[in-house]
C-alpha cells in the first residue's frame, strides 16, 4: 500500500513511522527546507535556537512509540527532568518558582501568597490529576469522541470526576474556587495559552495540563531540535521516504476517494492513501474543502510574535522557562480575541535555552526566545513590530531582566511570518480555539470526510502540543491502516491511569 503524508511536523513524522513499520511504503512530503514543522530552528550568529514549542512533557507517548519500534527512546535522546517547571514574575507582585515536587510548590505559594492559597494549589493539583486520569484514555489517547460517546467511554466514576470538578466550566471561574490570589490565577490560568485559548472562554477540563506538566518537564540535549531529528530517523529506519522543498499543490480525488497529489510542474504521485498533516483550515486551497470544518477567523487560536535572540543577560536568575506576567490579564485576552490587537502590557515568555543543563557563564551570549500572544489574523502591518519589541523589553526591565538585544543578534517571526509558514492559518498555532465544550470535542478525527484522507497534527484530535501531536499521528496511521485491511474497532494505545 502506497501512503503521502503531507507534512514533516511531529505528526507527520510520527504517522510515517507507524505506517512503514507496518508495512505501507510511505513517502513524506514537505514543503519547507527541512523537516520539523513548528519544531523548527533558526539560526542566529551562526548558532541554533529553538523557534516553536520549548516544553517536552507526556514522555510515555514518545517511549510507546519507540518501544513499538523496538528501541529505547533513551538510546536516542539524553532527557534531563527539570527541578524548576517554570519561573514566574510580575512587575510589581514578586517571583515564584513551581517544581516537579508538588510539596515544594506548596512551601513556595505559602511564602509567596500565604497557606490558604498553598491549600488551594494542594486542592487544584489534586483535581487537574483527577481530570487527567478521568480523560487520558477516553479523550486524549483515544479517537475523537462525541458527547455521548465520550461518556460511554468514561465510565460512571470518571464522569462523576468530571462533574465535580466541573470540567466544562469556564477555567478563570473554576480557578477562583482554589485560589484568591489573582497572581496565581494568572499563573495556572495560563495552562489555556498551552492550547491556544484565553482561560476565560476556555473549559475548565483543560487544567489538567497541570497535571502534566506535574508528572514531568524534560529538557532535551540539543533542544526541541534533537526530537524532532530522531523522529525522522525513526521514520527513515522503518523505511519511510522524505522529500524536503515539495510543495503539495492539490490533492488530487479519483473516483470520489484522495487518490494521489500535484506537486509544481505538473508532476503527479499516485497513492493509495494521503494523510495530511498540515493545518486543515489549508484544505480548501488543495482541493480537499469538503474533508473538515472551515475554521472560521474568529474561531482561530492564538498566534504569536517571537524573538530569537543571542545575547548576554544581566539582573534575573533565568531558569529554563520563565514567564513575566503583565498586570491586566483579561485586557490581553480582550485584545487579542475581541479587538484583534496586540495588548499593550503582554505577558512575555522567556524560554532560556542554556539554562537548566549547563552553567551560563556572567557576560555570556546564551540562547533565548521570547514570545509574547498575539491575534491570528496574519497580518501585522497595522502595528509597528519594533514598537511591541520596546514594550516586550519594558515588561523585562521591569521585572529586573536585562537583554542585551540588538537587529545583528535577533529574529523576530510575526503572525504575518506564521501564516507563511503554514498556510491558511492567519498565523494561528494551535488550530481552532478550544472555546466551549463544542470547539474542545469538535477537532477534526484522523478519518476525513473524503475517502482515503486522513488527518494528522495540532489542528485535529486530541489537539494542539508536541505530544498530542504524535498521538494524532498514531491515531491516523492505526485508523488507516484498519480501512485498508477492511475491518473497524477501537484505537487503543497506553496512556497513564
Amino acid at each position: 500500500m502506497r501512503v503521502i503524508v503531507i507534512g514533516a511536523g511531529v505528526g507527520g513524522m510520527v504517522a510515517a513511522a507507524e505506517l512503514a513499520r507496518r508495512g505501507a511504503e510511505v513517502l513524506v512530503l514537505e514543503r519547507q527546507a527541512s523537516h520539523g514543522g513548528k519544531m523548527r530552528q533558526l539560526s542566529v550568529q551562526g548558532v541554533g535556537i529553538d523557534a516553536g514549542p520549548t516544553v517536552f512533557t507526556m514522555r510515555w507517548v514518545f517511549e510507546d512509540l519507540f518501544a513499538d519500534a523496538g528501541r529505547r527512546l533513551s538510546d536516542h535522546l539524553r532527557l534531563h527532568p527539570a527541578e524548576v517547571l517554570a519561573r514566574h514574575a510580575w512587575r510589581r507582585g514578586g517571583q515564584l518558582d513551581l517544581f516537579a515536587d508538588p510539596a515544594r510548590s506548596a512551601e513556595a505559594i505559602a511564602t509567596f501568597a500565604g497557606r490558604a492559597e498553598a491549600q488551594g494549589f494542594l486542592a487544584f493539583a489534586a483535581e487537574s490529576r483527577g481530570l487527567f486520569l478521568a480523560l487520558a484514555r477516553g479523550f486524549i489517547a483515544a479517537e475523537r469522541p462525541s458527547p455521548l460517546t465520550l461518556a460511554a467511554r468514561l465510565g460512571p466514576a470518571r464522569r462523576a470526576a468530571l462533574v465535580a470538578a466541573r470540567a466544562w466550566q469556564p477555567m478563570w471561574q473554576r480557578l477562583g474556587r482554589h485560589f484568591r490570589d489573582p497572581r496565581l490565577r494568572q499563573l495556572f490560568g495560563r495552562y489555556a495559552t498551552y492550547v491556544g485559548s484565553s482561560p476565560w472562554l476556555a473549559p475548565a477540563a483543560l487544567m489538567l495540563i497541570a497535571h502534566v506538566e506535574q508528572e514531568g518537564v524534560w529538557l532535551i540535549e540539543g533542544g526541541m531540535r534533537a526530537l524532532a531529528d530522531q523522529l525522522r530517523a525513526l521514520a527513515e529506519a522503518q523505511g519511510a521516504r522524505f522529500r524536503c522543498g515539495a510543495d503539495v499543490r492539490q490533492i488530487l480525488i479519483e473516483g470520489g476517494r484522495a487518490a494521489g497529489v500535484l506537486l509544481p510542474g505538473d508532476e503527479r504521485i499516485g497513492a493509495d492513501a494521503i494523510l495530511f498533516t498540515g493545518d486543515v483550515a489549508a484544505l480548501p486551497a488543495l482541493g480537499a474543502g469538503g474533508a473538515a470544518a472551515v475554521v472560521r477567523r474568529e474561531q482561530r487560536s492564538l498566534s504569536a510574535i517571537t524573538w530569537c535572540i543571542r545575547a548576554p543577560t544581566a539582573g534575573f536568575p533565568l531558569s529554563h522557562h520563565n514567564v513575566f506576567f503583565g498586570e491586566d490579564y483579561e485586557e490581553e485576552f480582550r485584545a487579542i480575541f475581541q479587538r484583534r490587537e496586540v495588548p499593550d502590557q503582554p505577558t512575555v515568555y522567556v524560554c532560556a535555552q542554556d539554562r537548566g543543563l549547563a552553567e551560563v557563564a556572567p557576560g555570556a551570549p546564551e540562547r533565548l526566545l521570547l514570545l509574547i500572544n498575539a491575534p491570528p489574523d496574519g497580518d501585522l502591518r497595522r502595528f509597528d513590530t519594533a514598537e511591541y519589541a520596546a514594550r516586550c523589553f519594558q515588561m523585562l526591565r521591569g521585572c529586573g531582566l536585562e537583554i542585551q538585544h540588538a537587529a545583528s543578534n535577533t529574529v523576530a517571526t510575526t503572525p504575518s511570518g506564521f501564516n507563511a509558514l503554514f498556510p491558511a492559518t492567519g498565523g494561528a498555532l494551535y488550530g481552532r480555539a478550544s472555546h466551549g465544550l463544542r470547539a474542545t470535542l469538535g477537532r477534526p478525527a484522523a478519518r476525513s470526510a473524503l475517502p482515503g484522507l486522513y488527518l494528522a497534527g495540532g489542528s485535529v484530535h486530541p489537539g494542539a502540543g508536541v505530544p498530542m501531536a504524535a498521538l494524532s499521528g498514531r491515531l491516523a496511521a492505526a485508523r488507516l491502516l484498519e480501512d485498508a485491511a477492511g475491518r473497524r474497532g477501537a484505537i487503543r494505545f497506553p496512556a497513564p491511569g
